[in-house]
C-alpha cells in the first residue's frame, strides 16, 4: 500500500505523513470477491467507494430489452463507484460487478466524508481524481459523437492494450457503443491492413 501513499503525494503535490496514511487506510475494509459478483445493483443504495487491488470491475446499465451497456471498466489501482448514489445516498443508476476474481478495498460514505473534512490532502486527492475522471468521460462522450467506431477502438487499444486478454469482446463492443459483430469486423479489417 506504500505505492498508494506515494501516488496520493504525487497527485496532490502535498505531504502525506505515514500516520495520516495509516489513519486513511484504517477506514477501508479489504474484500476478496469472486468473478461475476455484484457489488452494486441498479436501484439500490451504493454504500461504498471501491479501490481495486487486483481484478477488474465493470459498471453497466441494462436496458428494457436486457442489453448490457458498459459505462466503465475498473482495473488495478482504479477507484470505482456509482458516485452520485454514494455521495448523495440515493438509489444507484447502474450496476457494478467483478469480471475476474478481485481484491478490493471499500470505504463507507460516512467515514469517507469524515476523512475529507479532517484531512485536507485526502480531500484534494479525491477532488483531483474526480476532476480527471470527469475530463476523461467528457472526452469519451465527444469521441462517441465525433469519431467512427474504428477510431474509438484504436484509442481504447492504445490506452488499455491488455483489455482484449482480460475482457470478453461483447463487453468491449458495449463500451464502444457497437455490436459485437461490428467489433469483429473492425478487428478483421485492421489485421488485413
Amino acid at each position: 500500500m506504500e505505492g498508494l501513499r506515494e501516488h496520493i503525494i504525487r497527485v496532490t503535490e502535498q505531504e502525506f505523513s505515514q500516520k495520516e496514511f495509516s489513519d486513511f487506510m484504517g477506514h477501508f475494509q479489504l474484500l476478496k470477491v469472486p468473478k461475476n459478483h455484484a457489488l452494486v445493483a441498479e436501484g439500490a443504495l451504493c454504500k461504498y467507494l471501491f479501490l481495486i487491488q487486483s481484478g477488474i470491475l465493470h459498471s453497466f446499465v441494462t436496458d428494457e430489452k436486457g442489453m448490457v451497456h458498459t459505462i466503465q471498466f475498473g482495473f488495478e489501482k482504479h477507484w470505482i463507484s456509482d458516485i452520485q448514489s454514494f455521495q448523495h445516498q440515493t438509489p444507484a443508476r447502474f450496476n457494478i460487478s467483478t469480471l475476474e476474481d478481485s481484491e478490493i478495498l471499500q470505504i463507507q460514505h460516512e467515514p469517507f466524508e469524515n476523512l475529507l473534512k479532517r484531512t485536507p490532502v485526502v480531500e484534494r486527492f479525491f477532488r483531483k481524481i474526480i476532476e480527471s475522471a470527469y475530463s476523461r468521460e467528457q472526452q469519451r462522450i465527444v469521441s462517441t459523437f465525433k469519431d467512427d467506431a474504428t477510431t474509438r477502438y484504436l484509442e481504447l487499444l492504445q490506452q488499455q492494450p491488455d483489455l482484449f486478454q482480460r475482457i470478453p469482446q461483447y463487453l468491449i463492443a458495449s463500451y464502444l457503443g457497437i455490436k459485437p459483430q461490428s467489433l469483429s469486423r473492425i478487428r478483421q479489417q485492421l489485421q488485413h491492413r
